[in-house]
């Protein structure tokens, strides 16, 4: 039983693990607004706590939004929330903090977005869709 809880047990994310690229996450809905998302917007954060949230033409940035990050006190939960504050003006996906959803291995996060809805972003390098 303790090797199943150990297997199914959440992750538990510390600051650390926040930082990286991020690129919308698309296993969860498949098809043409999910592919236009992945080409038009990603992220990174980095290891001095700053945040650059990218709008894309595939490849190619067309413009930078830019904030620092920082997470809930440890003490008051098992696994840091990611807090961002970003300078304005600022993209309509980052006017909220994530919600973080972990699982066992990985986490990902899911920004409410006024026009979108929910947007789901997962770490990983942008790679051309093929």
């Amino acid at each position: 039983m303790t090797i199943l809880n150990w297997l199914t047990s959440k992750t538990e994310l510390d600051k650390d693990d926040y930082y990286g690229d991020y690129v919308i996450n698309r296993d969860y809905f498949k098809g043409e607004q999910t592919n236009w998302q992945y080409n038009h917007f990603r992220f990174e954060i980095t290891d001095n706590d700053s945040i650059y949230f990218y709008v894309t033409d595939k490849e190619k940035i067309l413009k930078t939004y830019r904030g620092t990050i920082r997470t809930t006190d440890p003490r008051n939960y098992n696994s840091a929330r990611l807090i961002i504050e970003m300078e304005e003006p600022t993209h309509h996906i980052l006017t909220s903090n994530p919600t973080t959803y972990r699982s066992a291995w990985d986490f990902y996060l899911v920004f409410k977005s006024p026009k979108f809805y929910n947007v789901f972003f997962e770490k990983g390098k942008w790679k051309p869709i093929e």
